[in-house]
């Protein structure tokens, strides 16, 4: 995964993250499968090495990033098949990471409530990624 971390990353450079993957690792992200909470001590940080950005550029006139989600099957926000559609919320505002034991690559975002800031993390499914607009 040679990408630099300030570059946002397309479906197809997101889907070659994915696909190095190896089965062997313990890594404790590969139950993240949906969007999952992620505190601090469970984030294996000396493991993981940012490897892009997900994060979108406003486009002319929008005041902020579309929070708008894709589900087209009728999947949820934290549903393990839900498609992981770039230009939707909240891969529009996630980070990409790589497992340097195993390859895997998770991405996180910062879930901002009214009383709360939480870390999610997903794990990438290459066969989930979706150029939809």
């Amino acid at each position: 995964m040679a990408h630099k971390p300030n570059i946002p990353l397309n479906s197809k450079q997101l889907q070659a993250c994915a696909k190095q993957a190896l089965d062997q690792c313990a890594c404790s992200l590969k139950i993240c499968k949906g969007w999952e909470s992620v505190s601090d001590d469970r984030w294996p940080s000396k493991q993981l090495k940012l490897e892009g950005t997900l994060r979108r550029e406003l486009a002319d006139g929008e005041s902020e990033l579309s929070f708008e989600e894709f589900h087209p099957n009728g999947t949820r926000y934290d549903s393990p098949e839900a498609p992981i559609a770039l230009n939707y919320f909240p891969y529009n505002r996630a980070d990409v990471y790589g497992c340097q034991q195993c390859g895997c690559a998770v991405l996180k975002y910062t879930e901002y409530g009214g009383y709360y800031i939480d870390q999610r993390v997903r794990l990438v499914d290459a066969a989930l990624v979706t150029d939809a607009t």
